[in-house]
């Protein structure tokens, strides 16, 4: 069973894979970015038309390649699982800051350039999400300062604990699972929009714009559900307090991201923000124990 599972995992989450992932998204990014900008120009000249602004705009129009790289960070968050949850957590923080980025490219088709700065809706969620993905971006570096590089020995079986090998291979399960599921939920997502599309234009538009809602909302449910069993498992292979509560923080981090797809404006900034600032503080004091304990 061992055996399988490792191989499973090695023909779904290799190097190789992960590589060969990265060029076929990044060749389908540019490629709907080369296909938004000929749309937009094809609108310009009368062809058809757009009539949401922010599908005219040719800036905005990086949102939609944008999407595709969001899906190529999903799969790295998978990909580093077996390898490292501090890793895996910190990866859902670079996705819940790739789509504020993205949604600033959505944001500069609204921006109106006027006095009234503060007092328009659209200029102030822009003013926002900029800040936010500053402050995302800053907290982010102070997660990853703060994961512990482990050492990688030249041979990993003699080294690791047969109780760590047995955590390993858990994860390694979960991974394998959240690959289809990745890939499930990701077909939902344009099947759902495209149907949307086809049915009536308008709301294909409104869909398009929520398309978090659609995939990345039910994605973190799955994390949630993935965040929670790896924390019960863990308590199989360690008692130890500063460990249990530094991974319940990061189950709570998941859980308050996941809490942001249901919330819109300020507020969806600030959930955003507490979220990964609760998961970095938590692996600060986190470390502060570890040193602590090696005195």
């Amino acid at each position: 069973m061992e055996r399988i599972i490792t191989s499973v995992s090695d023909f779904l989450l290799s190097p190789r894979v992960k590589k060969r992932t990265e060029k076929i998204i990044l060749a389908i990014a540019i490629a709907s970015y080369i296909i938004h900008l000929l749309l937009i120009f094809l609108s310009t000249i009368g062809i058809f038309e757009l009539k949401e602004e922010f599908l005219n705009n040719p800036i905005a129009a990086i949102y939609t390649p944008f999407s595709f790289i969001l899906l190529y960070e999903v799969y790295l968050l998978v990909y580093y699982i077996p390898k490292s949850i501090t890793i895996y957590i910190g990866k859902q923080y670079e996705i819940i800051t790739l789509i504020v980025i993205r949604r600033i490219f959505k944001d500069i088709a609204y921006v109106e350039l006027t006095s009234d700065w503060f007092q328009d809706s659209n200029d102030l969620q822009f003013t926002f999400d900029v800040l936010t993905s500053l402050v995302l971006f800053f907290l982010i570096f102070v997660f990853y300062s703060n994961a512990k590089k482990k050492r990688v020995t030249t041979n990993p079986s003699a080294a690791i604990m047969p109780n760590v090998k047995k955590f390993i291979l858990l994860k390694k399960l979960l991974a394998i699972f959240l690959v289809p599921t990745l890939i499930a939920l990701s077909i939902y997502a344009l099947f759902h929009w495209g149907s949307t599309v086809v049915e009536n234009y308008a709301d294909g538009i409104i869909e398009f714009k929520k398309i978090n809602n659609i995939f990345f909302d039910q994605f973190f449910t799955v994390l949630i559900m993935t965040d929670v069993l790896l924390l019960l498992v863990s308590f199989f292979y360690s008692d130890e307090f500063h460990k249990i509560i530094r991974n319940s923080g990061f189950v709570i981090s998941t859980i308050l991201i996941k809490v942001s797809f249901l919330s819109e404006g300020i507020l969806n900034n600030v959930i955003i923000i507490s979220a990964v600032l609760f998961g970095t503080i938590f692996l600060v004091i986190h470390n502060l124990y570890e040193r602590k304990l090696e005195m």
